[in-house]
């Protein structure tokens, strides 16, 4: 059954960032259970997870922050400037401190999946149940060729950078998402999903290329919970091999395979997928 759900926006005023961010509430979990939610780069929080956080079950209470150069959070002046992941996972912790939200589960999608598993890292007792769907830094077994892949996502930065924004998203789109299944409608929704803001869709794209080279994949990874990973079923081989091969190697490691999408499937099949995040928690809270 759908919940019934409300929601509240609001904004936190940073020295340097007008954070936006959206609680929604859910009256029939009938707990106080929280969940923050953090998008990909390029699509902000509310149209990435707004149909899918309608079907949780078991969280009271969920944040869905606009992260910098998304959706509609702003830098002061208004104008779009470079920033970094570090800089991402700051945002994160003014704001869960701000609400004085001390513990929660968390979950990421893309670039919000690296943000969250390095908060994670950084706040081990603070973060609860993980879900990442197509967690950035985590999509090659080779870190060699994770590297080489992060630099082809900063070529199609360049285009954004630029008034050929199409080409640019469509470099993006054939670099993460090769297998996916294109229609000329659906492609032109995503790009123009992609396209609102494409300086700040660039400045992301290379904020994940900068952490890459510096990031040390083995040690973030011990340093996770009970994590349930989102594939989509028709992204490529080597992602599904390094999940698989995580769930087999790490007791903590859950991971699903969603047929029928691509990276996009926050967008494609959230109603499965928020079933499953139900499941994932209920198994969670039995087994630990």
């Amino acid at each position: 059954m759908k919940p019934n759900y409300s929601v509240e926006q609001r904004t936190l005023n940073l020295p340097d960032q007008h954070l936006k961010y959206r609680i929604y509430r859910h009256s029939d979990a009938g707990n106080g259970r929280r969940l923050v939610l953090v998008h990909g780069a390029g699509v902000g929080g509310q149209d990435t997870w707004e149909m899918l956080q309608s079907f949780l079950l078991h969280w009271g209470e969920i944040l869905v922050p606009d992260m910098r150069g998304t959706g509609e959070t702003q830098y002061p002046d208004g104008e779009e400037a470079p920033f970094t992941v570090t800089d991402l996972v700051g945002d994160l912790n003014r704001l869960v401190d701000q609400l004085g939200w001390w513990t929660f589960d968390l979950g990421g999608y893309s670039l919000g999946g690296l943000v969250c598993m390095l908060f994670k890292q950084q706040h081990p007792d603070r973060v609860q149940k993980q879900f990442l769907l197509e967690s950035a830094a985590l999509d090659r077994p080779d870190w060699h060729s994770t590297v080489q892949l992060r630099e082809r996502y900063s070529e199609a930065a360049v285009f954004l950078k630029t008034e050929d924004k199409e080409t640019g998203i469509r470099q993006f789109l054939d670099t993460i998402s090769p297998n996916r299944k294109v229609s000329a409608q659906t492609e032109r929704l995503t790009v123009n999903r992609l396209g609102q803001r494409p300086m700040g869709f660039a400045h992301a794209l290379d904020a994940v290329t900068r952490a890459i080279r510096t990031v040390d994949r083995d040690r973030v990874l011990a340093a996770q919970g009970d994590v349930t990973s989102f594939i989509g079923g028709q992204s490529v081989e080597l992602m599904h091999q390094l999940h698989l091969g995580l769930a087999e190697r790490l007791p903590n490691w859950h991971y699903f395979a969603i047929s029928g999408t691509d990276h996009s499937l926050p967008f494609q099949k959230p109603r499965q997928i928020a079933r499953i995040m139900n499941q994932e928690l209920e198994r969670y809270l039995v087994h630990g």
